[in-house]
């Protein structure tokens, strides 16, 4: 036995005497410890002859400390329940007894620490593994006669990157392949068993656990004594009764990892033929979701919504000409309804796994009292859960369409049952809070050949990065849940102040009393379906808090949520957003992009406040271009509406396009959701770069089996047309929105995002000359080049400066901050575009820009270096405000 063994069994609380006795009848600590939790060792004493104290209640733990002499710490806490101890002894544990007597307040006996403060929440984490794919063993189940393959100790110990996870895995592994143990009761005899019984790859889980349960135990030909051949150990039927179960695979840990370790990596194979990414993707794949989820860097910052694909163009080079649409103009529906039932039998398929599976999980709160693996659990148990489990969770919770989630209800209610049961339980309950490793890279891969007679193996290595965490994930989630109830609420009545009744009113108040109930409005089948599932996914995030913070305490879950992604950013927060000269530009970027992630939805009040002397009863009017569109649908109740502004609202809240580069941010009316304002910053490398552009958004009483009405605002009086697409009237011209030819709105399935997204790159591109009829074949050509130039000078003058000097609302803290966070860019960007100016005066008022028909002028009238010079000095001022 080693020092080591013997202090993990000291931390369990054992005395040293008793681990001493425990290690040398038993050689496997896990054994060990079970044995000594069942009181096999109460009777040895210390060496002072006392008898040694039981063992510790659940709540005693220990958690990891850094070494003084490692700087590469493990960013997620790895080991706080007191399971993941190095072999190489690098980590000291403490006692959280002993911390909090430490740290306790004196005065009225509270800790004034989180004992959890080092589990970290970082998902600045990268891991290097080496991971080994072989050939697998051929089995036969005699029995059947079905032959499956055998799990290899490759498959077995894939996407773990945690290397004290990875000693376990090999630990529990290595174990279950001996073939051959001698019997517990020191008989003589040898009992044997099979590695396929443990590590057979059937086709499903319950043939699986079937199969495991027929063999797992075996009777000594010897003492006749029944052992159960996972941990090697005698089966007490005392204990079983007292534990009152029954079922063998329930007696001891070993069988809890060795059940867990198969049922998920089958689950996991099941679920990669419903995953549209393979797991096994190329590392060039890996590489580039991977950037797409470092620049969003919000609650979905590793999805890409699935709709998008319908965008022509949109996330690829396209080639340059006219444009203007988007999507297909005649949609392939064959095979749509066999696709849906196909999905739908995957999902009971996967839904059944994991409600098969979960009856595995450690859980104290079983209606027949926990099992001893539910109290000394495995410590695979949460290498399991994080490397496989994590991976369907995850892919699962960044489905950017919560409608979808709410028809595959049979799935998603059954991943929230396991969220919350791995939340109750103190030993899992931390991998709530801990960023999941997916895999980055393939950085090498090698083949080798053990023997000219064995089969190659290859030897990968790949490369782990941190992500979202579950409960991260759980919360871009909630976003949506609570913007799709917003939306099924439809449009409120304003609070008016009541009038003082007449007495005739009265009587009649007094007549009609009880003879009818206030009737509640009665949703429709499907709003109701998605109303339901949106209050189960908030029950049950506010189900998992509370759990943790009973097991992890309130300082726990506190930072836990510090570190969640908040739907806004207030104005008293902006202050912390701030750059000076020593701020490097990667660093000016990262706090831009936390600024821009939060700031991109928010519900705000578009109403014009009506003094109480003027006050006639009537909808209010909003600062909107659509005002009276929109006080006409006051208090309509359109079902098919109200749940296409749900869906709408719960896609727009998490999934808004932000980037350094170019973003797009909304203000919705918070009593009127179909009232809406987006901001539109032009995309870099264009004329319209760093630009604010304002449109305001009408869901009307058709929407959406009609486009939504847009009305584009930054026309500086109706005086510019930015873009053969954008009127200086306002007009749009997007065949999304009917104003444009081309392929129009497919009623059900076009969105207001595809709209945003078109014109951001589709009309604020990169020639804008390209768009008018007739020019498209005018790329690079002379006349393209002065059009951009003097969209350059209108887009200073109005998008830029103008909008700077008179923010329109509501968006002026964002508008300031914006330019206050990329003066300096913004400043290198505008002495570039003055070195470009071709001198010629602006020209936008009327029908807009034509090459040919510029007035006559010279670069030092056109007052293009004098905008600019003005725009460098607001943009100063700001910095000396802020600072």
């Amino acid at each position: 036995m080693s020092e080591s063994e013997v202090q993990q069994l000291v931390e369990m609380g054992a005395s040293r005497a008793q681990a001493r006795a425990a290690l040398k009848q038993y050689k496997d600590v896990m054994e060990a410890a079970e044995r000594f939790f069942d009181g096999a060792f109460d009777n040895v004493k210390d060496d002072d002859g006392d008898v040694a104290m039981s063992p510790p209640s659940p709540k005693k733990k220990t958690i990891p400390v850094k070494s003084a002499s490692s700087d590469e710490e493990d960013d997620d806490g790895e080991g706080d329940d007191g399971m993941y101890d190095s072999d190489d002894g690098a980590e000291d544990f403490l006692d959280y007894d002993d911390e909090f007597e430490d740290n306790m307040d004196k005065a009225n006996g509270v800790p004034d620490v989180d004992p959890y403060a080092g589990i970290f929440f970082s998902k600045d984490r990268r891991e290097e593994v080496i991971e080994i794919e072989e050939e697998p063993e051929i089995y036969t189940h005699a029995p059947s006669g079905d032959t499956v393959k055998l799990l290899t100790q490759g498959q077995w110990m894939k996407g773990c990157p945690e290397k004290g996870e990875q000693n376990f895995l090999f630990g529990l592994y290595s174990q279950f392949t001996e073939t051959e143990f001698k019997c517990p009761h020191d008989c003589g005899a040898v009992i044997r068993r099979n590695k396929g019984d443990f590590f057979a790859l059937y086709p499903d889980f319950s043939t699986y656990i079937d199969r495991l349960r027929s063999v797992v135990r075996a009777r000594c030909t010897r003492c006749h004594s029944e052992v159960c051949l996972a941990c090697r150990e005698p089966v007490s039927t005392e204990k079983e009764r007292s534990n009152r179960s029954s079922d063998p695979l329930f007696h001891c840990s070993d069988l809890q990892g060795i059940i867990l370790g198969m049922g998920l990596l089958m689950l996991e194979q099941t679920f990669q033929g419903t995953d549209e990414e393979p797991a096994n993707e190329s590392a060039e794949q890996t590489s580039k979701s991977n950037k797409r989820r470092k620049t969003d860097n919000g609650s979905n910052e590793d999805s890409s919504p699935s709709f998008l694909g319908l965008l022509s163009g949109v996330g690829s080079k396209k080639a340059k000409g006219g444009i203007g649409y988007a999507g297909e103009q005649r949609e392939d529906l064959t095979g749509q309804l066999e696709a849906q039932a196909s999905q739908k039998a995957k999902d009971e398929k996967l839904g059944n796994s994991l409600s098969a599976i979960r009856v595995f999980l450690p859980n104290l709160h079983r209606p027949e009292g926990g099992h001893s693996s539910d109290y000394l659990v495995h410590p695979t148990a949460l290498a399991h859960l994080r490397r496989r489990f994590n991976h369907i969770c995850s892919t699962l919770l960044r489905n950017d369409s919560l409608a979808d989630m709410s028809d595959r209800s049979v799935l998603y209610f059954e991943l929230l049952n396991w969220l919350e049961t791995i939340s109750n339980h103190e030993a899992l309950a931390s991998m709530m809070a801990m960023p999941i490793m997916v895999v980055a890279s393939v950085k090498e891969v090698k083949t080798l050949k053990r023997s000219p007679k064995s089969s190659a193996i290859r030897e990968r290595t790949i490369v782990y990065e941190g992500s979202a965490s579950p409960r991260e994930l759980l919360e871009g989630l909630a976003i949506q849940a609570r913007a799709a109830i917003k939306g099924l609420e439809g449009s409120k009545t304003q609070e008016t102040v009541e009038e003082e009744l007449t007495e005739e009113q009265k009587r009649m108040t007094v007549d009609t009393k009880g003879k009818e109930t206030a009737s509640q409005p009665v949703l429709s089948d499907d709003n109701q379906k998605l109303l339901d599932f949106c209050q189960r996914i908030l029950s049950t995030i506010n189900a998992i808090d509370r759990s943790l913070r009973e097991v992890k305490g309130d300082a726990f879950v506190d930072r836990l949520h510090e570190s969640l992604p908040k739907l806004t950013t207030s104005t008293g927060d902006l202050a912390k957003y701030r750059v000076d000269n020593s701020t490097t530009a990667e660093m000016t970027r990262k706090i831009y992009m936390d600024w821009v992630t939060k700031a991109r939805f928010e519900y705000c009040d578009l109403s014009i406040p009506i003094p109480s002397e003027e006050d006639d009863g009537q909808p209010p009017h909003y600062k909107f271009f659509f005002d009276a569109e929109a006080r006409m649908l006051v208090n309509s109740d359109i079902p098919k509406r109200s749940l296409a502004i749900a869906k709408e609202l719960a896609i727009l809240t998490t999934n808004m396009p932000v980037a350094w580069d170019s973003s797009i941010l909304l203000k919705v009316d918070e009593t009127r959701v179909d009232i809406i304002k987006a901001l539109i910053i032009g995309p870099e490398g264009t004329p319209y770069q760093n630009g604010c552009f304002l449109f305001d958004i009408f869901l009307g009483p058709s929407y959406n089996q009609s486009p939504p009405s847009v009305k584009y605002m930054t026309t500086n009086g109706g005086k510019f047309r930015f873009n053969p697409n954008l009127y200086a009237d306002g007009k749009v011209c997007l065949s999304l929105l009917g104003t444009w030819s081309g392929p129009g709105w497919v009623a059900g399935r076009s969105t207001l995002l595809q709209v945003l997204i078109s014109i951001q790159s589709m009309i604020l591109c990169e020639e804008p000359y390209l768009n008018e009829p007739g020019w498209a074949q005018g790329a690079g050509t002379p006349p393209s080049q002065a059009y951009s130039a003097n969209v350059r000078r209108m887009v200073v003058k109005t998008a830029m400066l103008g909008n700077l000097k008179n923010p329109p609302e509501p968006f002026g803290d964002i508008i300031r901050t914006h330019f206050r966070l990329k003066a300096k860019s913004i400043s290198a960007q505008l002495d570039d575009w003055l070195r470009k100016d071709d001198g010629k005066p602006l020209s936008g008022e009327g029908a807009g820009y034509s090459p040919g028909r510029e007035p006559a002028g010279t670069g030092s009238s056109n007052g293009f270096a004098k905008d600019i010079e003005e725009l460098k000095a607001a943009m100063q001022k700001l910095q000396t405000e802020a600072a």
